[in-house]
Parts: C-alpha cells; sequence; structure tokens
C-alpha cells in the first residue's frame, strides 16, 4: 500500500479533492468530480487504487467525453508552450523530455507533424513524455500518424492514463 504523501483523500470534502487531483487530467476536472461522486472509502488512500479509479472513471466515459479530454491535451512543442500557456505538470514534462531545447528544425518538424496530425484525426497528438527525449518523441509522431483513427484514439486515452500516472507518482 503506497499512500499519497500530499493528502489523504477519503478524508477530504469534495471540493478539496477535486481541487487536489483537477489537473491529474488535462483541464478535465470532470474525472476527479467523478471519482469523488462514486464514494471514498479508506481503501482510495492507497495511491495504486485511487488511481485505478481515475482511469476506470475516464475509460467508462462516452466518447465526447474522451475526445473533450483529448482534445484539452496542447500539442508538443506548440504554440501554446511558446507563449507560456501550459499548466505546470505539461510544462515541466515537455522541458523534462528537452522540448524547450529544440532546434529551430526540430520546433518546424514538430508544428508540421502537430499539424498534420490533427488534419488527420481532428485532435492532437499525445504522447508520455517523461522518460523520453524529442528524438524518441518525434520518431513515436513519424510512426503513429500511419495508423488509423481508432488505433489512434485508443492509444491516445492510454497515453492520457500513463500521464494520469506520471503525474500521481509526483503526488
Amino acid at each position: 500500500m503506497t499512500l499519497l504523501s500530499t493528502c489523504t483523500p477519503s478524508q477530504m470534502t469534495r471540493q478539496a479533492f477535486v481541487e487536489h487531483f483537477k489537473d491529474l487530467y488535462e483541464h478535465s476536472s470532470w474525472v476527479a468530480e467523478s471519482v469523488f461522486d462514486l464514494g471514498l472509502s479508506a481503501k482510495l488512500d492507497d495511491a495504486e487504487a485511487l488511481l485505478a479509479a481515475f482511469q476506470q472513471i475516464m475509460l467508462a466515459a462516452t466518447k465526447p467525453q474522451q475526445l473533450a479530454l483529448i482534445c484539452a491535451h496542447p500539442d508538443l512543442a506548440g504554440k501554446a508552450a511558446v507563449r507560456g500557456e501550459l499548466t505546470a505538470a505539461s510544462t515541466s514534462e515537455q522541458s523534462g523530455a528537452g522540448i524547450s531545447e529544440c532546434t529551430a528544425d526540430e520546433f518546424a518538424r514538430f508544428t508540421q507533424l502537430n499539424d498534420a496530425y490533427k488534419a488527420k484525426f481532428s485532435f492532437p497528438f499525445i504522447k508520455a513524455v517523461k522518460g523520453s527525449d524529442r528524438h524518441q518523441i518525434l520518431a513515436a509522431f513519424k510512426t503513429r500518424i500511419h495508423n488509423g483513427s481508432d488505433v489512434e484514439f485508443a492509444q491516445a486515452l492510454t497515453e492520457i492514463n500513463k500521464i494520469a500516472s506520471f503525474r500521481m507518482a509526483d503526488m
């Protein structure tokens, strides 16, 4: 059992819980609201059990809710990053992957791939970048852009759950 170091979920009010976990899923506090509304037992004070509850809620959501969640994510090395408009977690994750150190050519390649990916799938490319570098991310981009829409939608959800896992581990 791994307890969270920053809180005890079963003892939190709904408002405190949602505030604390709202960014586990990028700009999608509905996931935290739904987890709380299911009821928080002491079992969910365990980080792994709580994460599993979050992941189950997200995977059980409607396709429009999931699409909205996917679309809430910023482009990797995108305009929001350049303008400093990312959440603190996204800024840290992208910076840790070396995206902030892109050369002009790499940044142009990210922009080109982001645009092509969104044109093909109608949602942004999602990758849990922690533990990756910008070269690995570009390689994944180049591979995944050839997938079908259903495959990429499912992959985006998988990557979002990985991101949530990394964020939970930091709590």
